[in-house]
């Protein structure tokens, strides 16, 4: 394998070639790697967009995967992708972060355990402390019941202390979906709807997929379809109505509109009489119905 190579931002620190040699020997004798230094793959520029950094990503991704084939684990932190090729020994790791993205292999128990303390742990105990879920190992994480075996244990959701450290979750688990997504699972939605015990029965539907980006919507049937009501949702920040739920997309989405969807959530749960995320609960998550999607990072149960 060849020496790591600077050739600019937005660039493969290594070929795609010996950035998949890396991955196959992590993967294979994983002994001979136990506690070396990560090995960086890509370099992003300052301040890329979501979708700057997706695209860079996609090509390293896709050259290791056709190296050493689909993870086990596929996911992602607030930071960048978390991608994982396990088994009880060891973890091969491609991970992201603002800046870079690298490979690096673990012992399997010694890995996931710190990351379980991290979850159990960490975190604001009230509304008065600023919250961590831009720290957690990953918000998300999708078993397709690829190669490799899937933890026994999985670590509990880090719970928010107030809506607004809910908002932030929420905000960082789109932008994750927005950056992370498309390359692991292709043109396959992921989407999941949140139910308030404050306003029972009605469902708030969150999700995002390449093609039609981002797309939140409220049941709201049993409102009035009135000038007034709509004036109202609109100032909320609603779009359209149709046959009863209230919409907005974002075909193209970046941090911005992420940030814009979890306000909009905020607000129209606030508005129908929540006032904690005690009260909130995450149904249904899926990825196009295939394999286990799991949302860690979101803040609210399950």
């Amino acid at each position: 394998m060849s020496d790591m190579e600077n050739t600019g931002t937005n660039q493969p620190m290594l070929s795609l070639g010996d950035a998949a040699e890396f991955a196959l020997a992590f993967h294979d004798a994983p002994d001979l790697y136990f506690g070396s230094e990560p090995v960086q793959v890509l370099a992003y520029e300052p301040g890329a967009s979501l979708r700057e950094r997706r695209e860079a990503f996609r090509q390293v991704y896709g050259a290791i995967v056709a190296r050493i084939g689909e993870p086990t684990l596929y996911g992602g932190s607030a930071e960048g992708p978390n991608v994982r090729w396990r088994d009880c020994r060891r973890v091969v790791l491609l991970a992201g972060s603002y800046h870079r993205a690298q490979l690096s292999v673990h012992h399997t128990d010694a890995l996931e355990g710190d990351e379980r303390r991290s979850f159990e742990w960490g975190g604001a105990w009230s509304a008065s402390e600023p919250y961590d879920f831009d720290l957690l190992p990953y918000t998300w994480q999708l078993d397709r019941s690829g190669p490799g075996e899937r933890p026994i244990e999985l670590p509990g959701g880090r719970l928010a202390s107030c809506l607004e450290h809910f908002q932030s979750a929420l905000e960082l688990l789109l932008a994750a979906w927005v950056e992370q997504l498309a390359v692991q699972v292709g043109d396959d939605w992921a989407s999941f709807s949140v139910y308030s015990s404050a306003d029972r029965g009605r469902q708030l539907l969150i999700s995002y997929a390449l093609e039609d980006g981002l797309h939140i919507s409220v049941d709201d049937r049993d409102g009035e379809d009135s000038p007034e009501r709509a004036q109202l949702m609109h100032s909320r920040g609603w779009q359209s109505r149709d046959r009863g739920w209230w919409q907005t997309d974002f075909p193209e989405p970046d941090r911005q509109e992420a940030s814009a969807v979890a306000h909009l959530a905020i607000t129209e749960l606030r508005a129908r009489g929540t006032k904690e995320p005690d009260e909130l609960r995450a149904r249904d998550a899926s990825c196009k119905d295939r394999g286990e999607l799991w949302l860690p990072g979101l803040g609210i149960r399950h």
